[in-house]
């Protein structure tokens, strides 16, 4: 990669004396982090669009999609190249920008643009020379989250942004940008923004805590009233020392972010699981329920939370799956004595066992004084699940329609329910092949 991008860069010097190239924004935040950057952003001063497409032509495949925007993206590489730009606010939310490229413009012009200090700076491609005109290699040495400037208010996704940038570094946020990101609305801001930045927030958030303490701090957790109302939700002392159900989450979120598998999937399910596990707990409390009705309860307030931001309705069932379920493993586990294989397989049928195990786990470990052998208890389900072949998914049915079919049974209700039978009949473990199960047809 690395000769590509000189590559680049010297394809455009020799175009002009005066053409400058650099790389910017998080590439270059990363590499000062010594993190091997996934992409690539180069701004090119003093090269008219025109012309830059026609250097980068000659030696590259090219993707014009973002041309308009004075954006070009190599078709191979993971490498965008973009004509500075100025912006003027002119509309409600992330796209309520007027945008002229402008090669001309001073490198400090372009940068300040730009959301946050630790994503201001730029890089000389051949000298290696860093650019900072706004302290953001300080900010990074000391894990500081600052606005660049005034302007990071008229763009309402960048409240987000830090959102996810403090929980994914562990940064905290600087006094100013919690109070610029309290004069910003939500208002004009698309599901499909929101629901991205949620995304990196759980798949890359390793301190998941920082987050979310920047979102109540600076009011915009009122945005999300499902997650606002858990501040105001006190618990037992008996079982939270932590304090009220917010800063319960908080610490689940932490401890999730410990064992994530780098499988984006999975951890963006299990994640959401444990962000919106104890939502159930607003409803027992207004209702005067009992709290242990809590995971049930939460149904409904998982699923208003989720569908704001995404229409992916099978996420969404999965995520909802995992709240409805999740207080399961430690109930199994406190009384692992009387549990046969019976009550793992049936619990396989309802949920994914190896998600609900990570959500119980993270759950037992976020409490001010969590019981280390109770935490156990996702490790003890997980291999119980393992041994039986169902941490992922319920047993197959071994006894089928064919079968009985095959016997002379008619087609119908009557036999859904004799299929129900021998199904339950297998769960408890009472035959493990066709023989044995059809055999049950014909005992008294």
């Amino acid at each position: 990669m690395e000769k590509v991008l000189l590559k680049i860069c010297n394809e455009i010097h020799n175009f002009s004396p005066k053409a400058n190239a650099y790389l910017v924004g998080g590439c270059v935040r990363d590499l000062l982090l010594n993190i091997r950057p996934n992409d690539f952003d180069i701004e090119v001063f003093n090269v008219l669009p025109n012309d830059l497409q026609k250097i980068l032509s000659k030696h590259f495949e090219l993707d014009l999609v973002g041309k308009d925007f004075g954006v070009i993206k190599l078709r191979d590489y993971p490498i965008d190249i973009s004509i500075p730009r100025r912006e003027w606010k002119r509309g409600e939310g992330h796209k309520g920008f007027l945008v002229d490229s402008d090669p001309s413009i001073s490198l400090s012009s372009a940068c300040i643009r730009r959301d946050l200090t630790i994503n201001s700076m730029a890089m000389d491609l051949q000298t290696g020379k860093l650019f900072d005109f706004f302290r953001g290699q300080k900010d990074l040495k000391d894990k500081i989250l600052r606005p660049t400037s005034e302007a990071f208010k008229d763009d309402p996704l960048r409240v987000l942004r830090a959102m996810q940038f403090l929980a994914r570094f562990g940064f905290d946020p600087a006094p100013e940008l919690i109070q610029i990101s309290k004069e910003v609305s939500i208002e004009g801001l698309s599901s499909e923004r929101i629901w991205e930045e949620w995304k990196k927030f759980i798949v890359k958030g390793m301190v998941p805590s920082k987050g979310l303490k920047f979102l109540r701090d600076c009011g915009w957790i009122n945005y999300f009233p499902e997650l606002a109302v858990l501040e105001s939700i006190e618990q037992d002392e008996k079982w939270h020392k932590e304090g009220n159900v917010l800063i319960h989450t908080m610490m689940v979120m932490d401890e999730f972010a410990k064992q994530k598998t780098g499988n984006s999937e999975e951890d963006l399910i299990v994640g959401l699981g444990c962000l919106c596990h104890d939502f159930g707990k607003a409803i027992t409390a207004q209702l005067g329920e009992e709290s242990h009705r809590h995971p049930e309860l939460g149904i409904g307030s998982a699923t208003s939370f989720l569908q704001k931001m995404t229409n992916q309705q099978d996420l969404i069932d999965q995520v909802v799956n995992l709240v409805q379920y999740h207080m399961s493993p430690i109930l199994l586990f406190s009384s692992k004595g009387k549990v046969g294989n019976s009550a793992i397989r049936r619990l396989a049928t309802k949920t994914n066992i190896s998600r609900l195990a990570r959500v119980a786990e993270a759950d037992q470990l976020g409490r001010g004084d969590p019981n280390l052998e109770e935490a156990k208890c996702g490790e003890w389900l997980i291999d119980r699940a393992s041994n039986l072949k169902v941490e992922k998914k319920g047993p197959d049915p071994i006894i089928m329609g064919r079968h009985l079919i095959k016997l002379g049974f008619k087609q119908g209700p009557e036999l859904g329910k004799i299929l129900k039978v021998l199904y339950n009949a297998q769960l408890d473990g009472e035959f493990e092949t066709v023989e044995d199960g059809l055999r049950l047809l014909t005992l008294p």
